[in-house]
């Protein structure tokens, strides 16, 4: 009896562009997602939209706060988010990588992939926390060489629209998918300590520098999706500024 072979496990790395990286997403960036296509790696595009949704909050008159670096979202401005992130900044991003010779096709929470409910209306509103990721939908898509690009948007079982933390998106869907890697593109090149980037940290480094406060503001939501990554088995979690250099995240320290 033959021993069977075991088909090669393709890589996998999930990519979360916060919104102001997408306002200079250029072509340099999308070939550099069709290199890493091309090398073998699977690719799934989370996204945020801070900047847009600002505008159009703005524009209607709606104020905005965060607390712990999550966007208190309410009844008014859940609305504007959902057209927004769904409506004005997911098309184009998937346009744009088509144009670039990547198969791409949008996704929210509303198109059965995330099961969702409010993480803390009293605190936050219409904000909400991932319970399941439909991970079968994505392996589908993977497999016929479509390239996912998610809204960090959900809905309630009833249909209720939510606001969702686009770090912790992009942690929840790495986790399921048992990802590689998770890179966090952002407008900031990395944990800052002292003004510097820490090249590589740990797990209790990031606790430390939360409890004395050296991380703060956005940058918690971002650590807090890394470290709930590597606790799901996600082996490095990366935060990197546009050249896609940073910090990298692991569990705890290796040694030569």
């Amino acid at each position: 009896m033959s021993k069977s072979t075991q088909p090669t496990a393709l890589k996998r790395i999930v990519i979360k562009l916060g919104g102001s990286m997408l306002e200079r997403l250029n072509e340099t960036h999308i070939a550099n997602f069709k290199s890493l296509q091309q090398q073998g790696i699977d690719l799934i595009i989370v996204h945020g939209g801070g900047p847009a949704i600002n505008k159009q909050l703005e524009k209607n008159g709606v104020t905005s706060t965060t607390v712990g670096g999550i966007r208190v979202t309410s009844e008014e401005a859940v609305s504007i988010v959902q057209s927004t992130l769904i409506g004005q900044v997911n098309p184009p991003l998937v346009h744009q990588l088509n144009k670039g010779g990547i198969t791409a096709i949008g996704l929210s929470g509303y198109d059965n992939l995330l099961t969702c409910a409010f993480l803390d209306k009293e605190t936050y509103g219409f904000v909400g926390e991932i319970k399941e990721v439909n991970s079968q939908l994505l392996e589908t898509l993977l497999t016929n060489g479509i390239m996912p690009v998610i809204s960090c948007f959900g809905c309630t079982n009833d249909g209720t629209p939510l606001n969702i933390n686009g770090d912790t998106v992009a942690s929840k869907i790495a986790g399921a998918i048992k990802a590689e890697s998770l890179l966090l593109v952002t407008d900031t090149p990395g944990i800052k300590i002292n003004g510097e980037v820490q090249q590589v940290v740990t797990a209790k480094a990031i606790n430390d520098w939360i409890e004395s406060s050296d991380i703060y503001g956005g940058m918690i939501p971002k650590v807090t999706a890394a470290l709930d990554c590597l606790a799901e088995g996600i082996p490095s979690v990366k935060i990197v500024g546009e050249t896609l250099e940073g910090t990298t995240i692991l569990q705890q320290e290796v040694y030569a």
